[in-house]
């Protein structure tokens, strides 16, 4: 797997699945499996869009579940040929749709797999319609756990919170000790 910080290679063709992927969690891991089928389909590389830091960290302050390290070796045992990392800073915010659209064009993706709340550009101006005005859109619906709750990075960072290792790590779909921001952990579970 080949790894671009801030800029997209110039590509023939790809499968592009974007996202902030804090965790890689068994939602984000749908839309980057399907991602792979599809590049399959198509004989064409994919690509994953991602940023360092998550866009809910910049601005929140949320903690995030996994270090960029983790978060890339994880993308890397789905099968994924490229990872865009995009540094998420003051200059990255103030970024246009049109600019974010632009850079696109530079990977030529036949599809672009988001979440359907996906949004980008400076204010988060830009949404899945304009994504479509450009690109081929596939919508990756939300995966829910058993009990019918979706499954998210806001959630799975309120079980950490609240001691609930076992719960995190099933909504994580990998092990707590290769996964979880160890610090993370033994602040959720201090001895």
């Amino acid at each position: 797997m080949r790894i671009h910080h801030n800029h997209p290679p110039n590509l023939p063709s790809s499968v592009v699945a974007i996202g902030a992927f804090d965790g890689v969690h068994r939602g984000h891991q749908r839309v980057i499996s399907q991602a792979v089928k599809r590049s399959k389909k198509y004989n064409v590389p994919t690509v994953v869009y991602t940023f360092d830091p998550s866009p809910r960290s910049y601005f929140q302050g949320a903690r995030i579940l996994t270090t960029i390290e983790k978060k890339i070796e994880h993308i890397q045992r789905l099968g994924v040929d490229h990872v865009v990392i995009a540094r998420f800073d003051e200059t990255y915010i103030n970024r246009t749709p049109a600019s974010f659209i632009d850079e696109l064009t530079n990977i030529s993706p036949l599809e672009i797999h988001v979440g359907r709340d996906f949004r980008f550009g400076k204010n988060r101006s830009g949404d899945v319609d304009l994504l479509a005005e450009h690109f081929q859109l596939q919508l990756t619906e939300s995966v829910c756990c058993p009990g019918g709750t979706i499954i998210s990075s806001t959630r799975i960072r309120n079980l950490l919170s609240q001691g609930n290792i076992q719960e995190a790590t099933f909504l994580l779909g990998w092990s707590s000790s290769n996964f979880v921001s160890q610090d993370f952990a033994y602040q959720s579970n201090p001895s």
